[in-house]
């Protein structure tokens, strides 16, 4: 990706432009009905991406409200309008539910002032009713102004001059209840608040034997609970999509007894606020504690989380993902005719799309109508793939059949931690555990790495054994970066002796070699002949095969928090720069991720070589940025980018071609990245991806059965990873050509493609190339 100050490839924003922009485009963005965390990312982006490209851009202060009373509420931003909100959560610019621009008189108040401001591009960031009002707003848009000239109220030419009006929409919507888009910005974030909630609520559940139930936020849609119930091992989830069969008040209270018995101490029931049951009567918080009362005598409390789910800092995946779509949504207006429909920017894997804004808009209320006609399988299949796989893992994860009603399979499945300890890997291992049990296989678990495995280190491991993992951080089997070449004899012995028939590896890029060294090994040890797979988790995210990797998203979270941290105390000194050293091995995800979530003027990775006349000019930047109001600096420096521009290279460099001027910091973050709860996201990550490879590990073994099948074939050794939009089984073998070994990263990385987005909102030139965006996609609801 070329990314330097020069004129960029072709198809690059720049070259865009210049066929694009002709007069000055004024853009407006408002945000509008609830809030979301991450809006303010997006407001930011907007602002800073409209700038870059040449465009006015207006604040359209309280949503629609202010678009109608017009005057102090539509206000031309600046660059510096926007610095600092990266952190915040809610929206700057606020937001309001508004009547008057549900009238025909409030919509044409709402164009007269857009007109005086020469507006004719409008992004909406809002939920389902936000963005239906704008696309009305749209088809009005050229009838209101020809009623305007025609009361006196604009000149006849404006109506030619402002034929139509452009409208993007994002989605801010904290309950992620909007069809066509896996994640709503502010998603992420009110998981982060529910997890932490539920993280505290167990150590005092578990201290008195309680049973608590929590109400979450999700009056139509049960996202929020269903991952929360997945991110904390749940015994019991109540959502409006998919409500519990006739007599669940009996089977409830037998599953909570089950697990009292099986020396559980604490019981959690999550309940999203819009929960019903198949009549569509409504499921509430206080008559699920009354039956627990009542039918067992547990001692009970219901919290309910509120507001506090909306509120608090941004995750780092919602800055991102707000940066991005705020950036899609200026290219979407630039690119838009009169003939464009108002489109949707969202997300789809690690992809950002446009869709039809009223196609998602239909699909969203479609699965309303099915809940009101109480056909609820439809509801779940129209909330898209990720829900229904949501609450298929979560079904298998949370009630155990019991033991006679399992058939064996007699086959042995070992699961094995390798590499560095990453959030989310017990997670993983629970997850493998219990859909191998649930599968009918004997599940043993292999501590402390292949060291541990040479050593005969191997235990069997049971369903309640691995209760209450998915909160836990590092690795609890131990986990170590030795590799297996060494002691491939004893490894074979150990397989021989304990008769395994398939292993599940789960580690970093010390897991894929080593995969790589048993795979290679198994024309001398026929043992090693069987079902292998790998899932990624590294904090790094260098796995080839994958896009991202369990323990990464913890490691963003924890830089993104230390910035914010670090940027608060900058500003209180004034002028100051901080230069802060990431982990990630040759990897520049973490440093080139944390400096788009975090705001950072640069961010040094190995993949784009840089040298003295790029410092040069950093430094110069950050020169320049001290006159302004913005009297900071950030740099992040991925600890392995250069051999000879040190971390203390760059601090002394800074320090003495910035006096005068600023003075220096430098902070190196260190192990405080490999630690830590995981987030809602690597939670949810590894149970799915783990559930899909012990998945895939039965149908191999049902595949081979009773014909006593030597696994020998490259797909019977595979990376399990997420590639753009899919979740796929790559071997190895294939593998290996993508892969740089020496510098242990793949040949190609798709985050590279961001790394312009970064340097265009930190007021760099850069090359960026879009020819990925454009095309208006059309929602299906299993790709949704």
């Amino acid at each position: 990706m070329d990314a330097d100050h020069s004129q960029g490839p072709k198809g690059s924003l720049r070259k865009l432009l210049e066929h694009l922009s002709g007069a000055g485009k004024a853009i407006g963005v408002l945000t509008s009905g609830g809030d979301a965390q991450g809006m303010n990312a997006a407001v930011r982006a907007v602002v800073r991406m409209g700038i870059y490209v040449g465009a006015k851009v207006y604040f359209i202060y309280e949503g629609y409200q202010g678009m109608v009373d017009g005057g102090s509420n539509i206000v031309e931003a600046d660059w510096e309008s926007v610095s600092s909100i990266l952190q915040v959560g809610g929206t700057i610019i606020g937001s309001a539910r508004c009547q008057a621009f549900r009238t025909r008189e409030g919509r044409l108040k709402a164009a007269c002032n857009l007109v005086q401001c020469g507006i004719t591009n409008l992004c909406v960031i809002g939920g389902d009713g936000s963005l239906t009002g704008a696309n009305l707003f749209r088809k009005e848009w050229s009838g209101l102004l020809e009623e305007l000239a025609k009361n006196g109220q604009i000149e006849k030419e404006a109506v030619q001059r402002y034929a139509y009006l452009n409208v993007v929409g994002m989605v801010g919507s904290i309950d992620n209840d909007f069809c066509g888009t896996d994640m709503t910005i502010g998603t992420d974030s009110a998981l982060h608040r529910i997890i932490e909630v539920v993280d505290a609520i167990m150590t005092t559940a578990q201290s008195h034997q309680r049973t608590f139930v929590l109400e979450v936020m999700g009056r139509h849609c049960g996202y929020l609970a269903l991952v929360s119930a997945l991110g904390c091992g749940a015994d019991w989830v109540f959502l409006p999509e998919s409500p519990p069969e006739e007599g669940w008040e009996e089977q409830m209270c037998v599953k909570l007894s089950e697990n009292r018995a099986r020396k559980k101490r604490l019981n959690i029931i999550i309940v999203a606020e819009g929960a019903i049951d198949t009549q569509n009567k409504p499921i509430t918080s206080e008559k699920i504690k009354e039956l627990v009362v009542t039918q067992l005598g547990y001692d009970t409390r219901v919290t309910i989380l509120g507001h506090v789910q909306r509120g608090g800092t941004p995750s780092a995946f919602d800055r991102i993902l707000g940066s991005r779509m705020g950036v899609e949504a200026v290219i979407a207006l630039l690119e838009a005719t009169p003939d464009t429909p108002a489109c949707v920017v969202s997300l789809n894997g690690n992809h950002a799309v446009r869709l039809p804004l009223m196609e998602c808009v239909q699909m969203t209320q479609d699965v309303q109508k099915a809940m009101d006609e109480r056909r609820f399988q439809d509801a779940v299949r129209l909330r898209g793939r990720s829900f229904a796989g949501n609450l298929n893992t979560y079904k298998r994860l949370a009630i155990k059949l019991p033991d006679d009603q399992i058939p064996k399979t007699n086959y042995n499945v070992a699961v094995i931690n390798v590499g560095a300890p990453a959030a989310g890997m017990n997670a993983a291992v629970r997850s493998a555990v219990r859909v191998g049990i649930a599968d009918g296989h004997r599940m043993l678990a292999i501590y402390d790495g292949f060291d541990g495995f040479a050593k005969g280190q191997i235990k069997e491991i049971g369903w309640t054994d691995v209760g209450g993992w998915t909160g836990q951080g590092g690795s609890i089997l131990g986990t170590k970066r030795v590799l297996p070449g060494k002691y491939l004899e004893e490894i074979a012995t150990q397989m021989r002796m304990h008769s395994i028939n398939a292993l599940l590896i789960i580690g970093g890029f010390e897991a894929y070699l080593g995969l790589l060294e048993l795979s290679a090994a198994r024309e001398k040890h026929e043992e090693f002949c069987v079902p292998m797979v790998m899932v990624p988790a590294t904090v790094s995210n260098n796995v080839p095969g994958s896009d991202f990797s369990i323990g990464a998203d913890t490691a963003l979270n924890t830089i993104t928090d230390t910035c914010d941290r670090i940027k608060q105390s900058a500003s209180g000194t004034k002028r100051r720069v901080f230069i802060i050293e990431t982990m990630g091995g040759y990897c520049g995800y973490l440093a080139n991720m944390g400096g788009l979530a975090a705001g950072a003027d640069a961010a040094y990775i190995f993949e784009e070589p840089f040298d003295i006349r790029d410092l040069q000019s950093n430094v110069e930047h950050l020169t320049e940025k001290m006159k302004t109001t913005i009297q900071r600096g950030l740099v992040l420096r991925n600890e392995s980018c250069s051999e000879n521009y040190t971390t203390d290279f760059i601090y002394q460099l800074y320090s003495e071609e910035g006096k005068g001027v600023f003075d220096c910091r430098k902070n190196v973050l260190g192990h405080m990245q490999q630690g830590g709860a995981p987030s809602p996201f690597d939670r949810n990550f590894g149970t799915k991806i783990s559930a899909r490879a012990m998945e895939w590990i039965t149908a191999k073994l049902k595949e081979a059965r009773g014909r006593g099948k030597k696994f020998t074939t490259d797909d019977s050794v595979c990376v399990l990873g997420i590639s753009k939009r899919n979740v796929i089984f790559q071997p190895v073998a294939e593998l290996k050509k993508e892969t740089d070994f020496e510098h242990r990263i793949p040949k190609e990385q798709w985050w590279l493609k961001l790394r312009p987005l970064m340097k265009i909102l930190a007021k760099y030139k850069a090359s960026y190339d879009v020819s990925d965006s454009g095309q208006l996609e059309h929602v299906q609801p299993w790709s949704v």
